[in-house]
């Protein structure tokens, strides 16, 4: 499906910016960085618009969701900014039973253990979620109109994390049950992250089709999975997932080798797509497989050696320790110049952190940071 003319991709406005340059696997002139959970918590001025609310209302109120993506855009001068929303969003918005609870996170009214269970729960059609995703594109439609020619970046949460949650009822240390789940029910399993993979899949979409430039799939717990689980009972689900977007196309200028101006074609490429897991170091190679265009990289695998997994021909995203985004600021610069050398082993790469911000980070240091790297990278 080719974008609309209006998108930012297609009309030039966010084609030929840092992050899609480096997404596409071209290194622009600067490094571009952004964070993830950018949005949220460490700044004052996103503690003082909750006050008094409910994080999934805040998602699904269009004025607030698209203002709290743009306020770390004017305070750090980030490259990109990241919608506001949670993963859980969708799966709210198809019916599911779930809360999100200050300091513990996603909680469903009732875990997903048995066959029967999951029989109920994947009775929920998610066809729904076209006309239940409009608060969700219209927060996207928002946030685009004053970004200019920023990117935004969509995101959704992989098959295997909802499912992760829908299985254990809530946040887990190892992911037990859904593990077993996997192993004793396979059938079961497959129809719940089928059902996922839809679900998410249309949250993704409905984000990029509302003018987001870009699209990350996150995995936050695919690290607790063995790379043979991972392959045989996630992988397929997640390419599923982002097949939804995988479609999505748009043109820019182009010249064939040789030819005279006039004589100019358009190439056409494809929303880039990031996917990003934490402890996933030996899923590196697999979650490229499953259709991404970029990978991102936690803090535990060094860029260089993540690129060697990668084969040396993926562009890589990442991977500060967020952990000393609260060293003295010697120590931090020095960490965020050898991640930079690493990174320009791969063939492109976005400075990021290789999880999210902390509540408690100075928001300063991070301004600071997006300087120094703009700045190093320039110089080089």
């Amino acid at each position: 499906m080719i974008l609309d003319a209006q998108h930012p991709l297609s009309s030039g406005l966010t084609a030929d910016s840092r992050l899609i340059q480096a997404y596409q696997g071209t290194r622009p002139a600067v490094t571009p960085v952004w964070f993830m959970r950018q949005a949220g918590r460490s700044l004052p001025e996103y503690r003082e618009l909750r006050v008094g609310t409910r994080m999934l209302d805040v998602c699904l109120d269009p004025a607030l969701a698209s203002e709290i993506s743009l306020q770390p855009v004017r305070r750090h001068n980030v490259d990109a900014g990241i919608f506001f929303s949670d993963i859980v969003v969708p799966l709210k918005l198809v019916g599911v039973d779930v809360s999100i609870v200050a300091g513990k996170g996603p909680v469903l009214g009732k875990a997903v253990r048995t066959r029967a269970d999951v029989d109920e729960l994947t009775a929920l059609d998610p066809a729904l979620l076209d006309t239940a995703l409009a608060p969700i594109s219209a927060a996207v439609s928002l946030a685009v109109s004053q970004l200019g020619s920023t990117p935004l970046i969509g995101f959704a949460g992989a098959p295997f994390t909802l499912a992760a949650y829908l299985v254990e009822g809530g946040p887990s240390k190892d992911h037990i049950h859904a593990r077993a789940l996997m192993h004793v029910e396979p059938d079961a399993w497959a129809k719940l992250m089928a059902w996922t993979a839809e679900v998410t899949g249309r949250f993704l979409r409905a984000q990029v089709l509302a003018g987001a430039s870009a699209a990350q799939l996150f995995d936050s717990w695919a690290g607790a999975l063995s790379l043979a689980d991972y392959a045989a009972s996630v992988a397929p689900a997640s390419a599923a997932a982002i097949a939804h977007v995988r479609d999505l196309t748009y043109t820019v200028p182009g010249a064939a080798d040789g030819a005279e101006p006039a004589e100019s074609v358009e190439t056409w490429r494809n929303v880039p797509i990031v996917h990003f897991g934490v402890g996933t170091g030996e899923l590196l190679k697999e979650m490229h497989n499953i259709g991404a265009d970029v990978v991102g990289v936690d803090y535990r695998v060094p860029l260089d050696e993540a690129n060697r997994r990668l084969g040396g021909a993926v562009p890589v995203q990442g991977n500060v320790d967020p952990a000393l985004l609260a060293a003295p600021w010697p120590v931090l610069e020095a960490h965020v110049r050898d991640v930079l050398e690493r990174g320009r082993t791969a063939p492109s790469h976005v400075l990021n952190l290789g999880h999210g911000v902390p509540p408690d980070t100075d928001p300063d240091v991070l301004t600071r940071l997006v300087n120094l790297v703009h700045d190093v990278s320039a110089a080089e």
